[in-house]
Protein backbone atom coordinates (compact mmCIF):
# COMPACT_ATOMS: atom_id res chain seq x y z
CA UNK A 1 0.00 0.00 0.00
CA UNK A 2 1.32 3.82 -0.84
CA UNK A 3 1.50 6.45 1.32
CA UNK A 4 0.44 9.57 -0.43
CA UNK A 5 2.02 12.58 1.51
CA UNK A 6 0.63 16.38 0.13
CA UNK A 7 3.39 19.09 0.13
CA UNK A 8 1.76 22.02 1.87
CA UNK A 9 2.87 25.29 -0.90
CA UNK A 10 1.61 28.32 -0.29
CA UNK A 11 -0.30 29.73 -3.39
CA UNK A 12 1.66 33.10 -5.46
CA UNK A 13 4.59 32.25 -3.42
CA UNK A 14 8.28 30.90 -4.56
CA UNK A 15 9.84 29.02 -1.65
CA UNK A 16 12.49 26.98 0.07
CA UNK A 17 12.18 24.09 2.39
CA UNK A 18 13.30 20.95 4.18
CA UNK A 19 10.79 17.94 4.05
CA UNK A 20 11.27 13.94 4.64
CA UNK A 21 10.34 11.34 2.01
CA UNK A 22 10.48 8.07 2.28
CA UNK A 23 12.69 8.55 5.24
CA UNK A 24 15.83 10.71 3.83
CA UNK A 25 15.47 14.88 4.15
CA UNK A 26 15.97 16.71 0.91
CA UNK A 27 16.21 20.52 0.68
CA UNK A 28 13.30 21.85 -2.29
CA UNK A 29 13.36 24.81 -3.87
CA UNK A 30 10.30 26.36 -6.19
CA UNK A 31 10.28 29.35 -8.28
CA UNK A 32 7.87 30.86 -11.04
CA UNK A 33 9.88 30.96 -13.95
CA UNK A 34 7.78 34.21 -16.18
CA UNK A 35 10.74 33.39 -19.38
CA UNK A 36 9.28 29.82 -19.44
CA UNK A 37 5.55 30.56 -20.41
CA UNK A 38 4.94 31.27 -16.63
CA UNK A 39 5.63 27.74 -15.14
CA UNK A 40 6.63 26.89 -11.68
CA UNK A 41 9.91 24.91 -11.09
CA UNK A 42 11.64 22.34 -8.71
CA UNK A 43 15.30 21.48 -7.70
CA UNK A 44 15.72 19.25 -4.97
CA UNK A 45 19.33 18.84 -3.01
CA UNK A 46 20.26 16.48 -1.36
CA UNK A 47 20.31 17.05 3.31
CA UNK A 48 23.78 18.81 2.51
CA UNK A 49 22.11 21.17 0.07
CA UNK A 50 23.75 19.44 -2.87
CA UNK A 51 22.16 19.73 -5.69
CA UNK A 52 20.17 16.34 -7.38
CA UNK A 53 18.22 17.53 -10.03
CA UNK A 54 17.48 21.20 -11.01
CA UNK A 55 14.90 22.58 -13.23
CA UNK A 56 11.95 20.05 -12.73
CA UNK A 57 8.62 22.10 -14.49
CA UNK A 58 5.65 21.36 -12.57
CA UNK A 59 3.11 19.79 -14.92
CA UNK A 60 0.05 17.66 -13.75
CA UNK A 61 -0.70 14.00 -14.74
CA UNK A 62 3.24 12.52 -14.64
CA UNK A 63 5.46 11.26 -12.23
CA UNK A 64 7.88 14.11 -11.79
CA UNK A 65 10.46 11.81 -10.42
CA UNK A 66 10.02 8.64 -13.03
CA UNK A 67 13.61 9.99 -15.47
CA UNK A 68 15.41 10.30 -11.85
CA UNK A 69 14.89 6.46 -11.03
CA UNK A 70 18.59 6.18 -10.42
CA UNK A 71 18.44 8.45 -7.75
CA UNK A 72 16.05 5.98 -5.75
CA UNK A 73 13.72 9.03 -4.29
CA UNK A 74 11.78 6.02 -2.89
CA UNK A 75 8.46 6.76 -4.84
CA UNK A 76 6.95 8.97 -6.75
CA UNK A 77 6.21 12.68 -6.86
CA UNK A 78 2.93 14.19 -9.16
CA UNK A 79 0.86 17.59 -9.49
CA UNK A 80 -2.98 17.73 -9.38
CA UNK A 81 -4.72 20.44 -10.81
CA UNK A 82 -8.26 21.26 -10.65
CA UNK A 83 -7.93 21.52 -14.59
CA UNK A 84 -7.28 18.35 -15.43
CA UNK A 85 -4.11 16.01 -16.21
CA UNK A 86 -1.20 17.84 -18.56
CA UNK A 87 -2.26 21.28 -17.33
CA UNK A 88 0.57 23.63 -15.44
CA UNK A 89 -0.40 24.75 -12.08
CA UNK A 90 -0.65 28.99 -12.43
CA UNK A 91 1.00 31.52 -10.39
CA UNK A 92 -1.55 31.81 -7.71
CA UNK A 93 -3.33 27.84 -8.56
CA UNK A 94 -0.03 26.35 -6.62
CA UNK A 95 -1.27 25.15 -3.51
CA UNK A 96 -4.93 25.94 -3.94
CA UNK A 97 -5.80 24.86 -7.32
CA UNK A 98 -3.01 22.66 -8.20
CA UNK A 99 -1.50 20.20 -5.16
CA UNK A 100 2.12 18.63 -4.84
CA UNK A 101 2.14 14.98 -3.88
CA UNK A 102 4.56 12.74 -2.74
CA UNK A 103 3.10 8.78 -3.37
CA UNK A 104 5.91 6.72 -1.17
CA UNK A 105 6.69 3.16 -2.92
Amino acid sequence: MSTITEIPLTPSQACVFTITLAGVLYNMRLTYNVAQNGRWILDIGDANQVPLVAGIPLVSGVDLLAQYAYLSFGGSLVVTTDRGAGEVPTFDGLGATAHLYFIAD
